[in-house]
């Protein structure tokens, strides 16, 4: 019981930390959105602009997660939604930066920063998830089949 407990614990604080840094960047880049523009390669009103778009869309993907905190198994597909959004973010930055040619060093590194934070940030919030769901399969299974599982 008390493993089960703390894998709800460990998935809410895991995706907390994700939302909370997610949120953090977004509200970065759309208020300060020339402090930013030169690690894309963008300059001036249309690098505000696209930077600030940016913020929006992480805002966006960051809509299904205080849910998923609040409570993470009564809300276990949107914890997997959650999963696959972290998963297409990743799988994107790292098919955007595998495309770039080289000479753009500046978008190359941002693009980089980016995909190793979601790179931890799935791999952690997916090892919650399967400790989290391991403990309500556990829960769910006659004390017999337990005893024969941890065997």
């Amino acid at each position: 019981m008390r493993s089960r407990k703390a894998a709800g614990i460990a998935a809410r604080a895991v995706v907390a930390i994700v939302f909370v840094l997610n949120v953090q960047c977004a509200v970065s880049f759309v208020l300060w959105p020339e402090a930013y523009a030169g690690g894309f390669e963008l300059a001036g009103v249309p690098g505000a602009a696209a930077v600030r778009g940016l913020g929006v869309a992480f805002l966006m993907w960051n809509a299904t997660y205080p849910a998923v905190i609040a409570d993470p198994r009564r809300f276990r597909a949107l914890y997997a939604v959650v999963l696959v959004q972290q998963a297409v973010g990743l799988a994107g930055e790292l098919w955007i930066r595998s495309t770039l040619p080289a000479g753009h060093a500046a978008l190359s590194a941002s693009i980089e920063r980016f995909a190793a934070f979601d790179a931890v940030g799935l791999v952690l919030m997916a090892a919650a998830f399967a400790w989290m769901l391991l403990g309500d399969r556990t829960k769910r299974m006659p004390s017999s089949r337990v005893q024969e599982n941890l065997e």
